[in-house]
């Protein structure tokens, strides 16, 4: 089992490409699921950006910004992206299909996620995961630089695709009634 969790995690990114492109095809945007689902996307990612702006990834256990309050919200903010994608393709399969990605590999994510903060850094991830910051709170401000270098503008870039996807297709789509 914890073979699958480590595959369904490494592979979540290309196993995401694959739905994006069955997603496409199921989708039947109009003007108005696009703009609700550009809101919700735009929330999630504006989550990932302040989380991946206070992140530096396997050095430290993280406690400002978003990780006060949310053990994940990288992965949230991926989950609030996925319903505004979903919302925008305007479709309940592709809906479902999202819904059931996200699930899967978010959730196996998380786990070889807290397997390794665990094994990493021991009592102070057990501590974070209590709730007691102060055994590992270091005081950081947001830097777009720290965003950067997690990789976020690759999210934000991905995010801009797809929903310029989805307005090509609203568009043909409308070309065609």
């Amino acid at each position: 089992m914890a073979d699958v969790v480590a595959t369904l995690a490494r592979r979540r990114v290309l196993l995401g490409f694959v739905l994006g492109v069955v997603v496409l095809w199921l989708a039947q945007p109009s003007g108005r699921t696009l703009v609700a689902g550009g809101i919700v996307a735009c929330a999630g990612e504006c989550l990932r950006l302040w989380a991946a702006g206070h992140l530096n990834k396997s050095r430290e256990v993280t406690a400002s910004g978003p990780y006060r309050w949310l053990a994940h919200p990288l992965y949230v903010g991926s989950s609030i992206m996925g319903a505004g994608l979903a919302i925008a393709a305007a479709s309940a399969i592709a809906g479902a299909l999202i819904l059931a990605y996200l699930a899967v590999t978010l959730t196996a994510a998380v786990k070889r996620e807290e397997a390794f903060l665990k094994q990493t850094f021991g009592e102070r991830y057990t501590a974070y995961r209590r709730g007691s910051s102060e055994a590992v709170h270091v005081e950081r401000r947001f830097s777009w630089q720290q965003a950067v270098a997690n990789g976020e503008h690759r999210t934000v870039a991905g995010v801009a695709a797809v929903m310029l996807l989805l307005i090509g297709k609203a568009t043909y789509n409308a070309s065609l009634g």
